[in-house]
């Protein structure tokens, strides 16, 4: 997965020395650890290669992390499918994730920290697709840079998973999402705020997309999209729908039961703020 931040960081790996040294260490525990018999899975869904891996990984990180104690085994699962099962990398992206999380939001986002954002009204949830997944709808003509220098989007974009991740059902770990352009023009055009967004989409909270629709995407805004298209992971990517105008309703109605989907688009349901969901 290629790193999305459009501003330079240090990184959070080792020295290629140390590195190698803890790819061996890594190495020696996956041989040594015997795969997991059937029934005795750390998730149920998860495949025996998955529960050693997540048995790997949780060794690994909570000696460099404590906080990785608190954390749950279908998170460490989400990083590890994020990274194909690579313990190492997995363990240092969710490491650089924990580092993430506590210096910017360790206490979630409140929607007074996000008025500017939320005064918009360019973000709804409400219902959930046949897969049991929640509902996002996202109103692009209606996002403007912020006044901030894009902090407050970032914050309000972390408001939103979270709020989503509330939303979702017992076992289910993904939502849906559309994306209306209709109305797009270049006044909306906030590259760095677009990439931000992939950060913490792809970088903090990996495996979360389940589906994009992408609706009325006009020719201007494809220009942007060319840009911005690179930085997605190719995972990713296998889940963004551009949506025939023609076609619209039909092509929701194939994922979305008319009684959860949106009313403007065919369905039953009436837009709901996502802070209000």
């Amino acid at each position: 997965m290629k790193s999305t931040n459009p501003e330079p960081e240090k990184s959070s790996s080792p020295s290629s020395s140390s590195k190698a040294e803890t790819l061996d260490s890594v190495k020696e525990k996956e041989e040594s650890t015997t795969t997991a018999q059937n029934g005795g899975s750390l998730l149920k869904d998860s495949s025996d290669a998955e529960v050693t891996k997540i048995t790997l990984m949780r060794a690994f990180v909570e000696s460099k992390d404590p906080a990785s104690k608190d954390v749950d085994d279908s998170t460490l699962r989400r990083f590890l499918r994020a990274r194909d099962l690579d313990v190492e990398k997995a363990s240092y992206m969710f490491l650089k994730y924990l580092k993430w999380k506590l210096s910017f939001v360790p206490n979630g986002v409140s929607p007074s920290e996000i008025p500017e954002e939320l005064a918009h009204r360019k973000l709804f949830s409400q219902g959930f697709d046949k897969q049991g997944r929640p509902i996002v709808l996202a109103f692009a003509a209606k996002h403007y840079q912020g006044s901030d220098g894009g902090d407050g989007f970032k914050r309000f974009v972390a408001f939103t998973i979270d709020k989503l991740c509330s939303r979702m059902p017992a076992g289910q770990e993904k939502f849906c999402a559309i994306a209306d352009i209709k109305g797009w023009g270049y006044a909306n055009s906030d590259i760095r705020g677009y990439l931000n967004a992939l950060t913490i989409l792809q970088d903090y909270n990996p495996e979360r997309m389940g589906k994009l629709f992408i609706l009325h995407a006009p020719y201007v805004f494809m220009k942007v999209w060319q840009i911005i298209y690179p930085f997605i992971d190719n995972n990713t990517k296998k889940k963004i729908v551009f949506v025939d105008n023609k076609k619209i309703t039909r092509t929701l109605l194939e994922e979305i039961d008319e009684s959860q989907l949106p009313e403007i688009y065919g369905g039953k349901l009436p837009l709901v703020p996502i802070e209000n969901c």
